[in-house]
């Protein structure tokens, strides 16, 4: 077990008064545990007690032989695994439980154990997800770094005779050659009006002369996700893209330079918002300014209107503007940015200046 953040979990429990817990969400327990195992549609889950006594109860389709310090308790495929659970369950007690924990499991442990309530405990390891330990901010230095030197390679194949869809391909080549571990997410590659759509699926397009190209890309790095959008412009850039590309830049800029320890993330978005309604496009700004990113590629957390929280050190979160056109173009550019004790830290190095492919 991770002792540090461990402590960090009980102590939350015990101030929210929740005394034990079943942490199910395989991230979660990534977290806790620095084991990442993925159970499908099978029972995984750690049960924590303030007390102690904690277990994982495992299936023993998965070979974990390491020592995770934490007793596990094994069961197969013809046991009853939530029968097992409740067997160590305080009874009478609330219970926390994650927030996705199937309800096939979830209401047998009720009629299991009727008496005790059920309360979502999945804030308390989410909420201490959000702000990064030193190795978790080299982790998401490391990833961003790969996909710096991926989006490099990704412009530099950007030609007349690839369409979106074989652009995606040469990517998860490119991430294979460069040691990423695949994909964070489908990239989004999209040409001209296609990017008009902020979640384009990469199709067969190919891109003409004078195309607003959309590179929104991330890969996974020993379980921590990066995430970039760069715009680029194929063999020239019309004068009505320049400009909005250069409001959506200048818009990206001024939201992170309002980064910084007791920010209300609101106000990073209101940064963003407020520039490009100015400059009149407001209503084609159609989605939030930001998420959190870490062990997944949205945490929780994100950089939106009503989100009033404020930001601390240790934090990660995209920052990405985007105009978008219906018929015309899109431009989207997106960093990531890590709170710092006195200001922030963009982790992506790859230039988002204006530049002309072919």
């Amino acid at each position: 077990m991770k002792i540090n953040r461990l402590n960090k979990v009980l102590t939350k429990m015990r101030e929210n008064d929740i005394h034990q817990m079943l942490v199910s969400d395989p991230n979660a327990i990534f977290y806790l545990t620095g084991k990442m195992i993925s159970p499908g549609e099978r029972l995984l889950a750690l049960y924590l007690n303030t007390n102690g006594n904690h277990k994982l109860f495992i299936n023993e389709l998965f070979p974990v032989h390491e020592d995770l310090g934490v007793e596990k308790v094994w069961f197969d495929d013809t046991k009853d695994a939530v029968k097992i659970i409740s067997e160590y369950i305080e009874k009478g007690k609330t219970v926390g439980v994650d927030k996705n924990w199937p309800a096939r499991f979830l209401l047998h442990l009720m009629d299991l154990n009727p008496d005790s309530k059920y309360v979502n405990s999945s804030f308390i390891v989410d909420t201490l997800r959000m702000c990064k330990d030193e190795e978790e901010k080299n982790l998401m230095r490391n990833a961003s770094h790969i996909n710096d030197l991926a989006m490099d390679k990704l412009q530099n194949l950007l030609t007349k005779e690839l369409s979106e869809k074989e652009m995606a391909q040469s990517l998860a080549s490119i991430y294979e050659e460069l040691g990423a571990d695949g994909f964070s997410f489908p990239p989004i590659i999209a040409y001209g009006e296609n990017g008009a759509d902020p979640h384009a699926h990469c199709g067969k397009a190919k891109p003409k002369e004078g195309d607003c190209v959309i590179l929104d890309i991330g890969c996974v790095k020993d379980n921590y996700c990066s995430d970039m959008t760069r715009t680029v412009f194929y063999k020239k850039a019309p004068k009505k893209a320049q400009e909005i590309f250069n409001i959506v830049l200048e818009a990206n800029k001024r939201a992170i330079a309002m980064v910084k320890p007791g920010t209300r993330f609101c106000d990073i978005d209101n940064a963003a918002r407020q520039y490009i309604t100015e400059k009149g496009y407001g209503k084609y700004f159609t989605h939030r300014t930001g998420h959190s990113i870490g062990i997944e590629t949205h945490d929780m957390g994100d950089v939106s209107s009503i989100n009033t929280d404020t930001l601390k050190p240790g934090m990660i979160f995209s920052v990405e503007p985007g105009i978008y056109l219906p018929g015309e173009f899109g431009v989207r550019i997106e960093d990531l940015v890590l709170v710092t004790e006195d200001g922030h830290e963009i982790l992506n190095k790859h230039t988002k200046e204006l530049n002309i492919i072919g």
